[in-house]
């Protein structure tokens, strides 16, 4: 049994059964995490989402912020959503139900403890224990199961951009969602930069990557993550940064979280021009 972890797919169907193939997956006895944002950008987001769903309990995925943006466009209040024409395809196609119902049932954030690696999208607040990462992820997610409209409908905007236990209600929401699905940069104090994006060598000074916080309360613990394609690849003793590009031209990349192992690397096409 293999345990694998592939970066953001985003609509690249045909690299990711080609990385599978390479890999010779076998969803009998093999797992995957799968880094968030299944969708969007790519040729083939509905094919990606039948795909990973067909894996069954062979694969984790978590929710990336394009995965929520495709959720807002179906079941947002009308004057909030944003369109996406790559993700026509998905609310068009006979599926799109059960499909969406699926997606939304992924966790913002999955632990597992006897393997030792916690899965994300983007980042964790600095103020955050491990413990509550995962305790607001769950709130987010209930919220998502039993009001989806509100939650989606309030979750765009960049404040709050600061932790604190006295946040509730959509503000907690929307800082939750921030983290886990936006997030690259905070400041020297711990805000939030949802916005920031490119290589870290470009960053205006102050900024610094989420995970080089010197405060950072889950240093200790190993972290899976994706979302930062200027970052690429990243394998520290408790890090591995997966989002490698594919959409853009770059690779589809696999490690295995089990076993020490180098990286697989799928050369990509892209379907997209580089942004940075």
């Amino acid at each position: 049994m293999a345990h694998y972890a592939i970066g953001d797919l985003q609509g690249c169907h045909a690299e990711f059964v080609a990385l599978l193939d390479r890999l010779r997956f076998d969803p009998a006895v093999d797992r995957l995490w799968l880094t968030g944002d299944l969708v969007n950008r790519g040729p083939a987001s509905l094919k990606v989402l039948r795909a990973v769903r067909g894996l069954g309990d062979a694969a984790t995925t978590v929710l990336g912020n394009h995965d929520l943006h495709l959720l807002a466009m179906a079941w947002a209040p009308e004057s909030v959503r944003r369109r996406e024409p790559e993700l026509q395809a998905v609310l068009d196609a006979p599926d799109a139900d059960e499909l969406l119902s699926w997606l939304a049932g992924r966790p913002l954030l999955h632990r597992d403890a006897a393997l030792g690696w916690t899965l994300i999208h983007a980042g964790l607040a600095p103020q955050w224990t491990l413990a509550q990462a995962e305790t607001c992820a769950r709130e987010v997610e209930a919220a998502l199961r039993d009001d989806p409209a509100g939650l989606l409908g309030g979750m765009y905007g960049d404040m709050p951009d600061r932790w604190s236990l006295q946040l509730a209600g959509i503000e907690r929401h929307r800082f939750t969602i921030n983290c886990l699905a936006r997030l690259r940069f905070v400041d020297g104090g711990g805000r939030l930069l949802p916005r920031l994006k490119g290589p870290v060598e470009k960053a205006p000074f102050g900024a610094i990557p989420w995970f080089r916080h010197p405060q950072r309360k889950t240093k200790v613990d190993r972290l899976v993550f994706g979302h930062w394609s200027a970052l690429g690849f990243l394998a520290e003793p408790a890090l591995r940064a997966l989002d490698t590009g594919c959409v853009w031209g770059g690779s589809l990349c696999a490690t295995r979280l089990d076993a020490d192992e180098p990286p697989v690397m799928l050369p990509c096409r892209g379907s997209q021009k580089p942004v940075c």
